[in-house]
């Protein structure tokens, strides 16, 4: 269904969902940018192997390259062709936590055909726990995902929030009802060893500890923090919570 220039789907109509799927694998090959929801929030998404799709998505944004996009994946095994040097704790959360609310901040191999931001050679890699998400991903491969806000606003957990937003800059929006509960993620540097923690989010604190005990948690505060605009905001370089993302 047309909205002026930017084609909006009803995924919850099955017609709709295959058709917006079609839409959007189509937008994001020409270098378009796409809004589609995930596990968390709402989420803008371009082809991380496009640098002008991962400009525009910035520009959308209204931010600079010091925060890198992050990338989502369709599954485990799409890891190993965009990360290096993947130590045992990886594999460890990896295997139990994804699909699912936890991001890994891992090496890319400096071989590889993508300028995410400056991330120093880092990227901030995930699995979502969502099935639009990841039949999305199948049909894309690997996406530079950002929460879908202005930079410095609250994260978008409806489809019409995310269109206020970014609307006029999207070719394709895949609306799959609220993501009103939704968690950030939790965030794990796997750069460095013992790995450390950098976020709680959706995979709690005692669930990491009993994967791997020798984590180091960075963060402070509650377990839960309550996300804030900033949060919403994505960095695959290792940072301090505030500058972590929501999805």
């Amino acid at each position: 269904m047309m909205e002026g220039m930017t084609q909006r789907f009803d995924c919850s109509d099955d017609a709709q969902r295959r058709e917006g799927i079609a839409a959007a694998g189509t937008a994001i090959r020409a270098g378009k940018l796409v809004i589609l929801p995930t596990d968390t929030v709402y989420g803008v998404a371009a082809d991380a192997f496009t640098p002008r799709a991962i400009t525009g998505l910035l520009a959308a944004k209204g931010r600079g390259r010091a925060m890198p996009v992050p990338v989502l994946i369709a599954d485990v095994d799409t890891l190993e062709g965009v990360a290096t040097n993947l130590g045992p704790a990886v594999r460890l959360l990896t295997r139990a936590c994804w699909p699912g609310g936890l991001t890994l901040i891992v090496e890319h191999p400096p071989s590889l055909a993508w300028d995410l931001g400056d991330g120093q050679g880092t990227v901030a890699v995930r699995v979502p726990d969502d099935d639009l998400a990841r039949d999305l991903l199948r049909e894309t491969g690997p996406l530079g995902v950002s929460s879908a806000n202005r930079s410095g606003r609250p994260p978008a957990r409806t489809a019409d929030e995310a269109i206020e937003a970014l609307g006029d800059a999207v070719e394709v929006v895949l609306d799959d009802g609220p993501r009103a509960n939704g968690e950030p993620s939790t965030i794990v540097d796997c750069t460095v060893d013992p790995p450390r923690v950098l976020r709680i989010g959706a995979v709690s604190q005692n669930r990491l500890h009993y994967l791997v005990p020798t984590l180091r948690t960075v963060t402070a505060g509650p377990p839960h923090p309550e996300p804030t605009p900033a949060q919403s905001e994505p960095t695959a370089a290792p940072a301090t919570p505030e500058e972590q993302p929501n999805t």
